[in-house]
């Protein structure tokens, strides 16, 4: 069996940076996402770099099942996962009593659950290849977030589970990261209902530079990796305030987005 990189949410920004550089140092990588003409296309890019043609996984992460199948079409082409990725994810920002329940939850479908169900999933491959898990967390994932509640939340969640298994598997030779983006130019902003999203110059990095250091953390085997030093500024500091202090500055800024005022 090849072992092999499987990417998820790899049809643009930082999935397909991710996919770009794992394939720059040697991986074959596996490429999953809903949007199968944005995977065949950056499959397409990439086999004409002189790298092997990745593999392309039309799913949905949302529905129930996803490690099974992937496992399954990796199985019928000889792969074998040595590292998996995982990006995919989405957030929603608005207050949780006026968005979608259903869209609430789907997100959880997707950020918590299927990235759960990835991360152990593997477990045997990876020992054996000594490989590793890349998810994809955020710096939203250090405070509470009234205003995009859900999200944050979910974020937290990968976080604390990214720890925990950098812990519980490093015995094993399994390296276990969490790559903590700030905000990033990307299609995100667009399906978060964030407009005309403006990143401050000193929290800006680009999506191929979140990607560098991930691949670079997790080789390394570190257990957090936030990207660029401003966000590594607002991460030290979310972690030192009280919620007293963070649940208001959130809710202002989140609702600031939107042109509006939270209510009191």
């Amino acid at each position: 069996m090849i072992p092999a990189t499987v990417i998820t949410g790899a049809s643009g920004g930082i999935g397909a940076a991710l996919a770009r550089i794992f394939v720059q140092h040697g991986h074959h990588v596996v490429l999953v996402a809903r949007r199968r003409e944005r995977l065949e296309a950056l499959a397409g890019e990439i086999a004409a770099s002189g790298a092997v043609r990745p593999l392309v996984l039309a799913l949905d992460l949302a529905e129930r099942g996803a490690a099974v199948a992937i496992r399954r079409a990796l199985e019928a082409h000889g792969l074998e996962a040595q590292y998996v990725v995982n990006n995919a994810g989405y957030g929603l920002s608005g207050l949780a009593e006026t968005l979608d329940p259903a869209d609430q939850l789907g997100m959880v479908d997707v950020n918590v659950r299927a990235l759960t169900e990835l991360s152990l999933g593997f477990l045997d491959s990876l020992v054996r290849h000594r490989g590793g898990i890349l998810n994809v967390g955020s710096v939203a994932g250090f405070a509470p977030g009234p205003g995009s509640a859900v999200y944050y939340a979910s974020k937290a969640y990968v976080g604390s589970l990214s720890e925990a298994l950098h812990y519980e598997l490093r015995r094993m030779g399994v390296r276990v990261t969490v790559l903590c983006p700030g905000p990033v130019a990307t299609e995100f902003q667009a399906r978060a209902g964030i407009p005309d999203a403006t990143i401050p110059a000193w929290l800006d990095v680009s999506a191929d530079r979140v990607a560098e250091i991930g691949y670079s953390a997790l080789l390394r085997g570190r257990r957090v990796a936030v990207a660029g030093f401003g966000n590594k500024f607002i991460a030290a500091l979310l972690r030192c305030l009280p919620n007293t202090l963070l649940l208001p500055f959130v809710e202002r800024r989140q609702m600031g987005r939107h042109g509006k005022s939270a209510p009191r």
